[in-house]
This record gives C-alpha cells, sequence and structure tokens, in this order.
C-alpha cells in the first residue's frame, strides 16, 4: 500500500492567525527558540498499489480544485511507500 501526501500552506504574504498564536503560546511555554509557526493542512490519500505518473496528476489536479485554496494557498503532492 501506498500513500499521496498533499500538503497545503497558505502564501507566505497570507496572515496565519492560528500560527502567530500557537507561535505566541510556544514561546510562553519556554520554548524561546521559536520565531514563528505557519499551520496547514496534510492530506494522506491511501492506495492499493504505486500510484502511476497519471495518477499523481489527478491528485494534483484534486488538490488545486478541492484540497486547496489556490488564491491564498501552496500545495505539495508526493507519494510515501
Amino acid at each position: 500500500m501506498a500513500k499521496i501526501i498533499v500538503e497545503v500552506m497558505l502564501k507566505d504574504e497570507i496572515l496565519d492567525p492560528q500560527g502567530q498564536a500557537v507561535s505566541a503560546a510556544m514561546v510562553r511555554l519556554g520554548f524561546n527558540f521559536v520565531t514563528g509557526v505557519r499551520q496547514g493542512k496534510r492530506f494522506e490519500i491511501s492506495t492499493a498499489s504505486t500510484p502511476t505518473s497519471d495518477q499523481v496528476k489527478e491528485i494534483e489536479k484534486a488538490a488545486e480544485t478541492l484540497l486547496a485554496n489556490t488564491v491564498i494557498e501552496n500545495f505539495t503532492v508526493r507519494v510515501e511507500g
């Protein structure tokens, strides 16, 4: 079994209030080396066998139309396993 991993993150120029809140909390908890946090989403799509390049392209289309809002988010797609 393999997985196709889609990671979605806000673009750098988009404010990330949740990431800022986590970053501030980490510093308050003593993680003083932390200078910033960005929050994102991860999708794990299971497949019965190693996906073909065409199947990965189909998942890229799904990421662009369903999983990510490409106006404010970037995404990456990779295969694990």
